[in-house]
């Protein structure tokens, strides 16, 4: 636990540039291997969105941070501009229905389990950098890091 919360604290002090650069790599190698598995009916993306998601929903509250962070994948997925207000409100939302956040949550690291151990750990390494982005990975968030670690 020490360790993690060591890498929590590195994560949150990362400058912009170092954090874009990471994720943008990490991103890279995750999209196709999740597009390899396919899960159901989606496609890595959606499935890597998911994730992104589930990050940003962890502590119940979508930060502006996190918000510029998604915008672009928001907009690829929806195929819409979607402004942060309303991004708020679909995630305020996301907070009364903690027991489908939960049946997520088991998806998740169901697909995690289908994936290679580095691929794992790029997954669960984003998904730290995403509660990351506004400089505190709080309790909630590392809660559910835990999860999909587990």
């Amino acid at each position: 636990m020490k360790e993690f919360d060591s890498i929590c604290t590195q994560f949150e002090k990362m400058d912009v540039v170092s954090y874009t650069d990471l994720l943008t790599q990490l991103s890279g190698h995750i999209v196709p291997a999740l597009s390899e598995i396919n899960s159901g009916n989606e496609n890595g993306l959606e499935v890597f969105l998911t994730f992104i998601l589930g990050a940003i929903a962890a502590d119940n509250r979508l930060s502006e941070e996190e918000y510029e962070l998604i915008s672009p994948l928001l907009r690829a997925f929806f195929g819409e501009n979607i402004n942060y207000e309303k991004a708020k409100k679909g995630f305020r939302k996301m907070k009364s229905e903690q027991e489908e956040l939960k049946q997520v949550v088991k998806e998740m690291v169901t697909v995690l389990g289908m994936l290679s151990e580095s691929l794992k750990k790029e997954v669960v390494l984003v998904c730290l950098l995403i509660c990351a982005v506004d400089g505190k990975v709080s309790a909630k968030e590392k809660a559910w890091l835990s999860q999909l670690m587990s």
